[in-house]
This record gives C-alpha cells, sequence and structure tokens, in this order.
C-alpha cells in the first residue's frame, strides 16, 4: 500500500465514501476536543495503563520472591516459555498489524499449540493486549475515527461479557473447555477466510443489536483469547457501517474489556503467566514495523485467506490433542 497525501477533511472523506458506494461519515465523529466524552476515555486509557505498569512493576520488585527483581528478570529471558511467546508475539502482530485484527486468535491458537492451558493462554493475550490495545485506542481518538455513540453502545456490554468468558474459563476444567476453545477458534479461521467471498452491501441506517453483539463479542473474546474484532468489527463493517468509525470505535472500547479481562484473570488464575506474558509484549513490539511491510507485499484477500487458515489448521490440531 502506497502512501500518498491524502485531503483528511469530511467532505472530502464523504466525497470518497460516496464514490465507493459507502455510508457518509457521521456527525458524531471527530476530535476529542468536541466530545467530553471521549476526553475522558482518553485520560481514562492514559491512568489506567500507568496503574498497571506501576503494578507490574510492584509486584516484580518489591513482591515476595525467592529471587530480586533482576534475577527474575533474567530468568525470564533464558527461559523456554519466554522466547516461544516472543515468537508468538511476532507473528500475532504481523497479522494484527497487516489486518486490524486477530491478534488473540492467532496468538491463543499458537499457546494452546505449545502446550497452555485455555485460562493461562488468554490471561497472557489479554494482559499483554492490555498495551497494545490502549495505544491504538488514543490513537483512533486523536485521528477522528471514533464514534462517540457506537462506543459507549458497546463499551458496557463489551466488558460484561468479557468478565463472564474470563470467570468461565478459568472456573471449567480445561480439558472440558479446551475442545470448545479449540473448535470456537477453527470456525473463526474458517469465518476470516469466507470474508474473501463476501460483497459488502452499503447501509445508511443506525446498526441495530449492538448490545448484544458487545456482550456476545466480549464473552468469546475472553473464552477464546480473542475474537472480538472479528466479531464485532466484521458483522458492522459487513453489515454496512463506516470501515473507519467502526474500526475506531471498536479499538477503544476494545481496551476497556481486555482491561477488564486482564484483572479478572489475574484474580483466578494461579499460574503465573508473566514470563508469557513479557514474551508477546516484546514479539509484539519487535514485529509492529514489518506488519505495515507485509501489508504492502500482499493484498488483503492473500492475507485473509493466509491467516483464516493458519489458524483453522492450528485449530484442528488443538482439536484433535484435546480429544484424542
Amino acid at each position: 500500500m502506497k502512501i500518498r497525501n491524502l485531503d483528511l477533511s469530511d467532505n472530502a472523506i464523504n466525497a470518497e465514501h460516496t464514490a465507493l458506494g459507502l455510508p457518509p461519515v457521521e456527525d458524531d465523529v471527530s476530535h476529542p476536543s468536541d466530545h467530553p466524552v471521549l476526553r475522558i476515555a482518553v485520560w481514562a486509557v492514559g491512568f489506567m495503563l500507568i496503574a498497571v505498569v506501576t503494578y507490574l512493576a510492584s509486584k516484580l520488585f518489591n513482591g515476595h520472591h525467592e529471587q530480586t527483581g533482576m534475577q527474575l528478570i533474567v530468568a525470564t529471558v533464558t527461559g523456554d516459555a519466554f522466547w516461544k511467546a516472543v515468537l508468538v508475539g511476532l507473528v500475532a502482530q504481523t497479522v494484527d498489524g497487516a489486518l486490524g485484527m486477530a491478534y488473540g486468535i492467532t496468538s491463543t491458537s499458537f499457546l494452546l499449540a505449545t502446550g497452555s492451558s485455555p485460562a493461562v493462554a488468554s490471561a497472557s493475550v489479554h494482559i499483554a493486549e492490555v498495551f497494545t490495545t490502549g495505544v491504538s485506542g488514543i490513537s483512533h481518538v486523536k485521528l477522528g475515527n471514533v464514534n462517540k455513540s457506537l462506543f459507549l453502545r458497546l463499551l458496557i456490554p463489551g466488558i460484561l461479557g468479557a468478565s463472564a468468558g474470563a470467570w468461565v474459563v478459568s472456573s471449567v476444567d480445561s480439558s472440558v473447555i479446551k475442545p470448545v476453545v479449540s473448535a470456537y477458534l477453527f470456525l473463526m479461521g474458517l469465518y476470516i477466510v469466507s470474508k474473501v467471498f463476501k460483497k459488502i452491501t452499503p447501509r445508511k441506517e443506525t446498526p441495530k443489536h449492538v448490545a448484544k453483539l458487545g456482550l456476545f463479542g466480549g464473552f468469546v473474546d475472553a473464552v477464546g483469547g480473542g475474537g472480538w474484532g472479528p466479531v464485532v468489527t466484521t458483522t458492522l463493517v459487513g453489515t454496512g457501517q463506516d470501515p473507519r468509525t467502526t474500526i475506531g470505535s471498536v479499538n477503544l472500547a476494545e481496551f476497556f474489556l481486555t482491561f477488564t479481562s486482564a484483572a479478572v484473570f489475574a484474580g483466578l488464575v494461579e499460574e503465573g503467566p508473566w514470563p508469557t506474558v513479557a514474551g508477546l509484549v516484546v514479539g509484539g513490539l519487535f514485529a509492529a514495523p514489518f506488519a505495515a511491510l507485509l501489508t504492502r507485499r500482499l493484498n488483503t484477500k492473500t492475507l485473509l485467506v493466509l491467516v483464516g487458515g493458519v489458524i483453522s489448521c492450528i485449530s484442528l490440531y488443538n482439536l484433535h490433542r484435546a480429544l484424542g
């Protein structure tokens, strides 16, 4: 995808949308200075990210450990779990940066294949995603990509669904939940591939059943370690909603439900996933520049087929192992 000078005014964007048969940008979309709700959301994201970093640092250096903080860091970076997670984070972030979705699904599929339980895999992914979704959400607000109304309609149902899903996957025996999660990821992989053959019919009316969609998306995201983007974004865009504001609104809401899931997992999951979390973050940060390059080299349909096919194959393997 070549970079060119763009006129990002609402009139220019609406003219381009009209030429493509897409609905116009809604008036409810603007920069945070024009919407107190979005300003509050941005400040909340910033404070919550600072709180997470402070909490993790205090746990590392002031917790009751047999080793010092530096010794724990050395033990982490020399362990197999860390480097496996780095590789997973590298692949997942490349996929997510190229497609705008599927970080959680890709990460969870690979972590399950390496032997992690569904609870630990989902906990690791959501804790790592707190950072990536936070930065992404703030960026979308600053660029004027967030529809305040859609964001608010998704926020509370998404958080409730994520909380319920985190509790379910943490409380149910992994031997029972793992086949269910693998089957879900397999179907999501097929769904991603199916997007290649779908034709989007533009619609101008306000989307319906957003709360139900947010509730379901948050639940399956927590249970499957991912799925908020593929479920919510693709459903809304697939019904003809404006892609720019849909992606921005869904991304901002995703931070809050991811934060909620991570908090619930941190309290319920007994096994410490911190080496895996660290690896996912490091791998994701390293992969971010390469995602743009991949997007430039491969077209969207090729990426969809590759990602959906890989996720489906890995999930089938995990399902076979779980049922075998």
